[in-house]
């Protein structure tokens, strides 16, 4: 059981395993298990859970007479029926650990730690799949407007 939320660990297919992250799409699993396997971890991936379905009750309106012109109480209009709206069945996802309990991925990205395939330094944006190519020339740190530095 983890300390916190940041590292957490769960048996998979028997192995004790380092969650990488969970509720991944098919098209994640495959560029997280690419990457890491690249770095030298050993992958495991399972089908997550289903999410827990609450039964949401229907809404009853209160029935309220109805009184006509002359006084008396006439029926109530009857009540559209609408149609019976099915739920989507859940997307498919998935739960990606590696068997190295000592991988955090907020350490390994952020630590500077794992490599593409084109030996470039994985950065967040790369990490999130935000860009194609992982920009490592400036470090995330570093802030290109610092007072003082020429920057013609």
């Amino acid at each position: 059981m983890a300390i916190n939320k940041n590292h957490e660990f769960e048996d998979m297919e028997g192995v004790k395993c380092a969650i990488v992250e969970r509720n991944a799409s098919k098209e994640r699993v495959e560029f997280l298990k690419t990457l890491l396997t690249y770095n030298g971890y050993e992958v495991i991936v399972l089908p997550s859970p289903p999410p827990k379905l609450v039964a949401v009750p229907k809404p009853v309106a209160a029935v309220l007479p109805v009184i006509g012109d002359n006084g008396e109480s006439v029926a109530p209009p009857p009540e559209p029926v609408l149609p019976e709206v099915l739920p989507l069945p859940p997307p498919e996802t998935f739960t990606v650990g590696v068997t190295n309990v000592m991988f955090n991925p907020t350490n390994a990205v952020f630590g500077r730690l794992l490599r593409t395939h084109g030996g470039h330094v994985v950065t967040l944006a790369y990490w999130e799949q935000k860009e194609e190519v992982p920009n490592d020339e400036v470090p995330y740190f570093e802030n290109s407007k610092e007072p003082g530095k020429d920057h013609n």
